[in-house]
């Protein structure tokens, strides 16, 4: 029976071309990928709550990896790792490099693994270089939104690969992903682990429909890209090997489309509180006045804030 089977894997993959269901890259050679991640995440485009400092809104060094089908770094509706957890909630790499490494090791499943540095703000580039061959054909990578309880970007097991052709330049925007290990709403939440951990979900405008959470957006049906990943093939596909590769910064130009969102974010008031008491003179009918606050200042032409203090005829009490 195991012969069969295994002259039936055989058959598989020398006629259709597949492993496990999965079409095999048939490029010849190997390929080297410039990748250039670019941070959307401004003010105008996420107005509520955006982390002005302490610290300010920022972005984790970038994890890549290379790799085959037979790895996954994170999958959504999966639960994150030990190693992603740590990453997530604390920009911390070791535990997620360890686990990388582990998997490379034991299925020879990884092929490189790069890096970027972090960048200090929102809104700017950094970039990395990368090798892929038939055989490892994926890219993975992960970015930690700073500050954040447990929030990511990234992508999984995308493949650069079709059929027997290297793909040239593929831009993918990128939204918030929730590692459900954090149960914070808001991008400065203290830490509040979810017990039992929960698994790896998109965050959307509508979800969670909390109206805390700091991407809660009810107007919109789509949150804006909070970054952008575009990935070219060079020519020269010198090769690289497993390796963590740093590069510089690069400034935010002009040479990439971004155009820049901007998000309305509707006044946000508190419940009105108690009627206070009856003022006035006993021969006329008394006042007595309400009040609210402002919990959300309105922005990029959001719904304006409505009165904050309502009075109200009342009769006296008490009048001799």
């Amino acid at each position: 029976m195991c012969k069969v089977w295994k002259v039936l894997c055989t058959l598989c993959v020398a006629v259709l071309g597949c492993v496990d269901g999965e079409p095999l890259c048939a490029a010849k050679g190997r390929a080297k990928y410039s990748l250039i991640f670019s941070g959307k995440w401004s003010r105008t485009a996420f107005p509520k709550q955006y982390p002005l400092y302490r610290p300010p809104a920022q972005w984790s060094p970038l994890i890549v990896v290379s790799h085959s089908s037979d790895y996954h770094m994170w999958r959504v509706g999966e639960y994150a790792s030990n190693g992603v957890r740590e990453f997530v909630e604390k920009s911390e790499a070791w535990t997620l490099m360890r686990e990388v490494e582990a998997s490379g090791e034991k299925i020879q499943s990884v092929y490189g693994v790069f890096s970027t540095p972090a960048i200090p703000n929102g809104v700017e580039q950094t970039s990395t270089e990368f090798e892929v061959h038939a055989r490892h054909s994926l890219m993975s990578f992960i970015a930690r939104i700073v500050p954040s309880p447990d929030w990511f970007v990234g992508s999984d097991s995308f493949d650069l690969c079709e059929e027997d052709t290297w793909k040239e330049q593929v831009s993918v925007d990128l939204y918030p992903y929730d590692a459900g290990t954090d149960s914070g709403f808001t991008f400065s939440s203290p830490n509040f682990a979810t017990i039992p951990q929960d698994t790896i979900t998109e965050i959307t405008s509508s979800s969670p429909r909390h109206p805390a959470n700091s991407f809660f957006y009810p107007r919109l049906k789509q949150l804006p890209a909070i970054a952008r990943v575009t990935l070219t093939r060079l020519k020269d596909s010198q090769l690289i090997g497993i390796s963590t590769v740093q590069s510089n910064l690069l400034p935010m130009g002009n040479e990439i489309d971004d155009s820049v969102s901007e998000t309305p974010l509707d006044c946000e008031v508190s419940n009105w509180s108690s009627w206070g008491l009856c003022m006035g003179k006993c021969t006329e009918m008394g006042i007595k006045h309400r009040t609210r606050y402002i919990r959300l200042k309105p922005a990029n032409s959001g719904n304006p804030c409505p009165v904050l203090e309502e009075e109200e005829q009342c009769v006296l009490h008490n009048c001799v």
